[in-house]
């Protein structure tokens, strides 16, 4: 049986929740309550137990929700869970789920569903095959009420529960949750505070989420995947625009809102020093938002460029 320890964990947790909470970004004031957003990747996977791709992962979080999750200073908390007994001897967990929550549906969320999406997750991430490896019996109490029983000693079982990142164990209603592990889910109906718009999912092009007005946030301030999570935008696109130009074009012109993964060579480090796109990147006449365009490949090897001439 292979032994982890909490104080292991919690190193690789650190660089876990680097990726999800330190990702750059560069905004585009604009009015409004939809977000235009470009995304780092596109957004081709919707199962994010499934897949490990971050872009899924990120979907995840919009969509669906966890139990517990992992704060900006590395400390478990409840997410979905209202309250946790722990049986002295450190072998039983008593999980209450919080009221008011329902899936995107409208049907309630109740313990079956999260014993089943533990239950998948387990299957397919390597830390939740640690947790079933240990564990005895994970068990509806009653409709708010779940255990899960240890089989032998595992430290950080709440580590496990609200891990930040790939794969994140996001709750799903039972009936979805019960898909193989190795095949992909077809519904997206999760209890998060947006909802995924199947219809308008172009892969290569956008995904777009609509505010889940249902969705009840914990009093909690936001940090990192705990505490409440407002929803203060009614819609959120996801645009996918491979060419950095374009993305960066696109937000210097109003067209989207927010980059998520900017190149840093697209921006001055001050505002003197202007950025030059090399030509043969860019179609004659066309500027990228941010300076001139240059005119030859020769201009790009001085200090500066020479800009075209308009």
């Amino acid at each position: 049986m292979v032994r982890f320890s909490r104080r292991r964990f919690m190193q690789t947790a650190a660089a876990a929740a680097g990726l999800t909470l330190g990702a750059p970004s560069v905004h585009s004031q604009r009015g409004g309550e939809t977000l235009r957003f470009v995304a780092h990747a596109d957004l081709r996977v919707l199962d994010p137990i499934w897949t490990t791709a971050y872009i899924t992962r990120n979907h995840g979080y919009l969509v669906y929700d966890t139990l517990f999750g992992t704060d900006e200073n590395l400390h478990i908390k409840p997410q979905m869970v209202d309250r946790t007994a722990v049986s002295p001897d450190g072998m039983k967990y008593t999980l209450t789920l919080r009221d008011g929550l329902r899936w995107h549906d409208g049907q309630p969320v109740v313990s079956e569903d999260c014993v089943e999406s533990l239950k998948r997750w387990g299957r397919n991430d390597r830390f939740g095959q640690l947790l079933l490896a240990h564990t005895a019996r994970i068990a509806p109490v009653d409709k708010k009420t779940f255990t899960l029983e240890l089989a032998e000693r595992f430290g950080p079982v709440l580590e496990a529960l609200g891990k930040p990142s790939n794969n994140v164990p996001f709750m799903m209603p039972a009936r979805i949750a019960a898909t193989p592990p190795g095949e992909q889910i077809k519904e997206i109906v999760g209890s998060g505070p947006f909802k995924f718009l199947r219809d308008e999912w172009q892969p290569g092009e956008q995904a777009v989420y609509v505010r889940n007005a249902d969705y009840i946030p914990r009093e909690e301030p936001p940090s990192g995947s705990t505490g409440g999570k407002r929803a203060y935008l009614d819609k959120v696109t996801w645009r996918y625009v491979p060419d950095p130009w374009d993305a960066a074009e696109d937000l210097a012109t109003g067209k989207v809102d927010w980059w998520s993964n900017p190149r840093s060579t697209l921006f001055p480090r001050s505002s003197r020093r202007r950025i030059y796109r090399p030509s043969s990147m860019i179609r004659s006449g066309r500027k990228a938002g941010f300076g001139p365009t240059v005119c030859t490949r020769r201009s790009t090897t001085r200090k500066r460029g020479k800009p075209c001439s308009t």
